[in-house]
């Protein structure tokens, strides 16, 4: 049993729940939904309102789209060696209609995927150190 605390890679995006929720914004007058969330104004070109709120989006969607990440990210950033390829899925979220991008968990590739096929929000360690996980979010089958 890990003795390190669980925290967010990226602070603020999603909830550390058992069933996380990626955290995004609505804007109060028109209803677009933004992610990452937003603290400015819509960027609906038909709207322009500032009243935008937080909220938690769907954990749950369907494949809009989906390629496989095979080239290692050049420095500075780090990369595990060897490189091993997985796969991007865009997820058209079930209530808000939008679509997030994200990685898909395990060893999936895309040759696993289909458009249309449903996928959970999940949580996955990113990176450790001594005394964190830093969590992100991923989609799993």
């Amino acid at each position: 049993m890990s003795t390190r605390t669980r925290v967010p890679a990226v602070e603020g995006w999603f909830t550390l729940d058992d069933e996380p929720r990626l955290l995004g914004s609505r804007c109060t007058a028109c209803g677009t939904y933004f992610f990452p969330p937003r603290a400015s104004a819509c960027n609906n070109p038909d709207c322009g309102s500032t009243a935008l709120e937080q909220v938690q989006l769907s954990n749950r969607g369907r494949v809009w789209s989906y390629t496989e990440n095979r080239y290692a990210p050049p420095p500075p950033f780090p990369a595990a060696d060897p490189y091993v390829p997985y796969a991007i899925a865009a997820v058209e979220l079930e209530a808000e209609k939008l679509v997030v991008l994200g990685q898909v968990v395990g060893h999936w590739t895309a040759a696993d995927l289909q458009v249309g096929q449903e996928l959970t929000l999940v949580l996955d360690v990113h990176h450790a150190d001594d005394e964190h996980d830093y969590m992100i979010w991923k989609w799993a089958p």
